[in-house]
């Protein structure tokens, strides 16, 4: 169809160096980003949602500082007039700059990279996927308990090319298939709510369909809601804590992830996204978790939400280790923060769109996997709960201090699960959590997951970050019920 038709971003790119003009250093951005959504609720096909975003960033180095100036007229006189823009800017900003631009990205380099995809979103006809989450949708309405019911696909490819003066051009491709499943069960004043898929976007094309089973999901995801309609309360007190990969991917995200960002470290995010407990100090020396903490920052696992080649800044995408043997080694900061604290980093300077200049972002995230079986987990527990999927969550403005809901939980008893929980939570210390960590999972236990709606920066950047990790075990965690007492 033509509305997923690609875009030769090359030619565009072209338009612009046949008349960019003369300044210290200049980078042009270009994105093409084609979503599509499609869902169905209580068995009522809702409207397709289409969209096509497409426009350009150019920043411009010149008088010792940087511009940035945005636009989606991709013509030659729409990309010089937006070129004089970041010029203006620059020269505005050079009395007050607070330290020197680097480089507008690396030197020569040419490459092209794209998520591997085996069968493409536009092998099955729009009908046709509507038909598969009707039936989906129909068969999750198990009981009159079950009031709400959906199913939904949501896709989105992107396309960037980044060229530079140094003669870079670098284009990357990403395809995304985030699937979701919900059921709602009410009985008197009870309401509880399963969910399967918000987690589990990837990066592929419809193949991701059955490696996830989505088609074995609907009744489960609506058995569970309605399970826990009867369930107990989760009990309340210090106990030792299972947590599934679904659970672990917040966990991470939250109190190692955000912690991390070396420009919320600088100061850049106070006044919006907070600061962080973790200080420049810190790096090398401090023990953020227990010897089994391990935690890489991994762009290129095949399929994981943020897999790239290049972050938006042109750096090459490596493999590092954030936190070995529960020692901090490293931040989450791109070439710009990297020079500003004297810190090392990574690839990790995105934007989440044409009209936003890359900051510092999470990317794949991962928890490395250990050598328990999830069996072994459980059977190491005297009392606790295991819990699963993220229901709601808390924690304060550097990252420390939390509190975790989750959708469903299981009692453990002298090793064994001895029955489900409902409205499972806990809360924590960051600083003190991750020390807490006694057994992780195995490599065959591990969840490549995600986080779609990662928020920062000003004005706001959302943006998708991969985390994946096995289920992990903590001792003498504060736990508690819907009450939350």
């Amino acid at each position: 169809m033509i509305f997923s038709t690609p875009i030769a971003l090359e030619d565009f790119a072209r338009r612009f160096r046949e008349r960019v003009p003369a300044v210290d250093d200049w980078s042009l951005r270009i994105a093409d980003v084609v979503s599509e959504t499609l869902s169905v609720r209580r068995d009522v096909v809702e409207p397709v949602q289409l969209a096509r975003d497409t426009g350009a960033m150019i920043t411009v180095s010149e008088g010792g500082a940087l511009g940035y100036a945005a636009t989606s007229d991709l013509s030659r006189s729409g990309l010089a007039q937006a070129t004089e823009r970041a010029r203006e800017w620059a020269l505005r900003a050079a009395p007050l700059r607070l330290f020197p631009p680097p480089a507008l990205g690396p030197s020569g380099i040419r490459d092209e990279w794209q998520a591997p995809v085996l069968q493409p979103w536009t092998e099955m006809d729009t009908p046709a996927k509507l038909r598969l989450l009707q039936e989906l949708a129909r068969r999750m309405k198990i009981h009159d308990d079950i009031v709400d019911w959906s199913a939904s696909l949501g896709f989105q490819r992107r396309q960037t090319l980044l060229v530079n003066a140094q003669g870079a051009e670098i284009g990357q491709t990403q395809h995304v298939l985030v699937p979701m499943l919900r059921a709602v069960a009410n009985r008197g004043g009870e309401t509880q709510i399963r969910s399967f898929g918000a987690d589990l976007g990837g990066q592929g094309g419809l193949e991701r369909l059955d490696t996830l089973a989505l088609a074995a999901q609907p009744e489960r995801v609506a058995g569970d809601a309605l399970a826990l309609l009867d369930a107990a309360e989760c009990p309340a007190g210090i106990m030792d804590l299972v947590l599934m990969p679904g659970q672990m991917t917040l966990q991470i995200h939250e109190s190692i992830g955000h912690p991390l960002e070396l420009d919320r470290i600088l100061g850049d995010e106070r006044n919006y996204a907070g600061t962080s407990f973790v200080t420049p100090a810190m790096f090398g020396t401090y023990r953020y978790g227990s010897e089994l903490l391990n935690v890489t920052f991994d762009p290129g696992v095949a399929g994981e939400l943020a897999s790239f080649a290049y972050d938006d800044e042109g750096t090459r995408a490596r493999r590092h280790w954030l936190i070995r043997d529960g020692l901090l080694l490293r931040g989450l900061g791109g070439a710009t923060s990297q020079d500003r604290s004297g810190l090392p980093g990574v690839a990790c300077a995105r934007a989440s769109s044409w009209n936003r200049p890359p900051i510092d972002r999470m990317a794949n995230l991962n928890l490395e996997p250990g050598h328990s079986s999830l069996d072994e987990l459980i059977r190491g527990v005297e009392h606790g709960v295991l819990m699963d999927t993220n229901r709601s969550w808390s924690i304060d403005d550097s990252r420390n201090k939390f509190q975790f809901g989750c959708e469903l939980g299981w009692r453990i008893v002298e090793g064994e699960v001895r029955g489900l929980v409902r409205n499972p939570g806990y809360r924590g210390i960051s600083s003190a959590f991750w020390r807490s960590l006694a057994a992780v999972g195995d490599r065959d236990s591990l969840g490549v997951m995600g986080v779609g709606t990662c928020g920062k920066g000003e004005p706001n950047q959302m943006i998708a970050v991969g985390h994946a990790s096995p289920p992990c075990l903590f001792r003498d965690v504060a736990v508690f019920g819907g009450s939350g007492s």
